[in-house]
Formats: structure tokens, C-alpha cells, sequence
């Protein structure tokens, strides 16, 4: 226990004195945390803008109430000239422009520069037209569909971002510190006295991780500390408590890569290169900053092969949705299985001399 209590406190007092770590592991994901809560905080649907020409009857005749509700999704601006609606439309400053025919038919115009937009103000206006329809016949409609989201209306963007920022943080901190630290102490030769001491690799090994556990751990409480404040809002559910555990597991994964990574490298550049490569591509495919619902099947395929994606979404699972054990353990599983595989390949290829 000696040797390794001596080996914690040096190694968390290297930590703590490098500023740079201190900043790019605890504050640089806090950074993001922050400016994506406060971007996203009031998400909503995009108003779109619509130049009706000249008299409309669907809009003209609509009721004030109704009106009212169309106003937070459409603004609604009136023109006399329909081809300086046109231009309005193809230069940017409107996603529509409408007009009426004789005999009752509406037309509109959209620009194909911006599909989601069009598709969504397409989708508004057919909506008022068959609702007027509807109102001329005096018939009910034979068919209602009611809407609404599967999680608590209550929900903001920040219980989304929370878990994901989280788990890359818990990465990319367990990863760079891990094969950053073992390359530096072997290049300063730290791990030639410590062998000469000699002193086992297990001391070393339990040293770095239970450093890099206790920093997961403090990143941990430091992100659900500033997301529940009033401003963000974060709202825990379920046994949220099980965060703490899905954290460990996953810091004892990406330290075992980190080690695989800082026992293969020779040079701290080599490190780093290697650790950007393998942390930044699987942060972004596995769901940290945005969902993969829209992304292709074969992205998506490869999202379930890496142990991020699988940590980030049992903790959205804990923290957001309500989710208990059932949805922790298959995450700590694969966890686990990395952590093993890591560390028989950092055992391969470890030595204590860069020669």
C-alpha cells in the first residue's frame, strides 16, 4: 500500500500542478457544457417568414385566435408585386411566397437552398389549407392525429448535453492523462528508478487509476452541479445515482486505453496524435454532441461498436429518462470488456525504458 499511496499523491500533484491539464481535462468540456445549455436553452421551432401577395382568403378569414397561434411559427408579411416576392425567396429574405387563383387554388413558391425550411413551411401551410377545407364542407374530419413527445414536456436541451459532454469528458480526461503520463515518466525515466526500486506495475497502475477516478469523479460532480442551476435547469430522474458507477466503469475503460495508447507510443507528440485520433472520431460518433438519428445506418453501425456510445447513452438513460439497473449494467459490461481487452494490450506492449 506503500508504493502505491506515494504514487497517487505524486501523481496528483503533477496533475494539479500542470495547468494545461487541469484546463483542457476539467474546464475545456465544462466550456462546451455551458455554451451549449445557454445556445439551446430556449430551442424551439424556427419562425419562418412567408410574403402572402395580394389577398389570401385562408389568411384573411382566419379566426383571431387562430391567427394568434400561426404567429409563432409564421410571420407573415404582404406584398402587391409577386415577382418582388419571388426575389425575396431566392435571395434569402423569405422562405415562401403565396397567392391565390381563381376558383379558391393556393400557390407556393420555396427555395431549394434550404430543404428542411421549405419542408417545414410547406407542411404549415397544407396544414391551414386543409383545415380550411375542412370549415367550407362543414364535415368533421374522419381522421385526428395528436402529437406529442415521448419524455417529460419539461425536458430542455441540457438533459441532453449533460450525458454526452459528460462522457466525452470522462474519455478524453482518462485517455490523454493515462498515455501522456506513462510516455513522460518513461521519457524522465521515472519508471526505470521505480523499477529499479523496484516496485511492481500494479503499484503504478492502481496509482494512475485511482487518480484519474477520483478527477472522473470530480468532473462528474462539477457538471451536474453548474447543469441543475435555475439557469440550465437540468432536471435528475430515476436512479440518477447510478451515474457514479457507470463513471467509474468508464474511466476504468479509457485509462486502459490510455495506457494501451502511452505503452505503445515513444514520444509525448506520438501520444497525443494517437489519443486525438482515437478520442475525437468516437466522441463525435457516438452521440456526444449531437444525436445519430438522422445519421446513415452504416455511421450508426459503427457508433454501437465503440464503448462511448454505449456509456453516453446508459447515462442519458440514468439522468434523463428515468432509467435504473437495467439500463446501467449492458453499459458497464462493455465497460468492463474494454478495460480488460486495453489492459492485456498495454500489458504486451508495456516496458519500463524508451530504449
Amino acid at each position: 500500500m506503500k508504493p502505491f499511496a506515494s504514487l497517487s499523491k505524486a501523481m496528483a500533484l503533477g496533475l494539479l500542478r500542470d495547468r494545461a491539464s487541469v484546463f483542457f481535462i476539467l474546464i475545456f468540456p465544462l466550456m462546451f457544457l455551458a455554451l451549449f445549455g445557454a445556445l439551446f436553452k430556449d430551442a424551439g421551432v424556427s419562425r419562418a417568414t412567408v410574403v402572402q401577395v395580394g389577398a389570401v382568403e385562408v389568411f384573411d378569414e382566419m379566426p383571431p385566435k387562430q391567427r394568434a397561434a400561426l404567429d409563432d411559427v409564421l410571420e407573415i408579411d404582404r406584398s402587391g408585386d409577386r415577382a418582388e416576392a419571388l426575389e425575396k425567396v431566392r435571395d434569402g429574405d423569405a422562405d415562401a411566397a403565396v397567392w391565390e387563383e381563381p376558383g379558391g387554388r393556393m400557390q407556393m413558391r420555396v427555395s431549394a437552398a434550404d430543404p428542411v425550411q421549405a419542408g417545414n413551411v410547406g407542411g404549415v401551410l397544407r396544414s391551414i389549407v386543409d383545415r380550411a377545407s375542412i370549415a367550407a364542407t362543414g364535415q368533421p374530419p374522419a381522421y385526428t392525429l395528436t402529437g406529442g413527445q415521448v419524455e417529460d414536456e419539461s425536458l430542455e436541451a441540457i438533459q441532453y448535453f449533460t450525458p454526452g459532454l459528460l462522457g466525452w469528458a470522462v474519455a478524453m480526461g482518462g485517455v490523454f492523462s493515462a498515455a501522456l503520463g506513462l510516455v513522460n515518466w518513461r521519457k524522465k525515466r521515472i519508471l526505470r528508478r521505480l523499477w529499479l526500486a523496484p516496485v511492481r506495475a500494479g503499484p503504478v497502475i492502481c496509482a494512475r487509476l485511482g487518480v484519474n477516478m477520483l478527477l472522473a469523479f470530480a468532473q462528474t460532480a462539477i457538471f451536474l452541479l453548474v447543469a441543475t442551476v435555475p439557469y440550465y435547469g437540468l432536471r435528475l430522474t430515476g436512479d440518477w445515482w447510478l451515474v457514479i458507477p457507470l463513471v467509474a466503469c468508464g474511466s476504468l475503460a479509457f485509462v486502459s486505453v490510455g495506457f494501451a495508447i502511452g505503452a505503445w507510443a515513444k514520444t509525448e507528440d506520438a501520444a497525443n496524435g494517437l489519443a486525438q485520433i482515437v478520442v475525437l472520431p468516437m466522441a463525435f460518433l457516438s452521440g456526444s454532441f449531437f444525436p445519430l438519428d438522422a445519421a446513415p445506418p452504416w455511421v450508426r453501425s459503427i457508433s454501437e461498436a465503440l464503448p462511448l456510445k454505449h456509456l453516453v447513452q446508459a447515462m442519458q438513460d440514468v439522468l434523463t429518462r428515468g432509467g435504473s439497473w437495467s439500463d446501467a449494467l449492458p453499459a458497464m459490461g462493455i465497460m468492463l470488456l474494454t478495460a480488460a481487452v486495453s489492459t492485456a494490450l498495454a500489458h504486451r506492449l508495456f516496458r519500463w525504458d524508451a530504449t
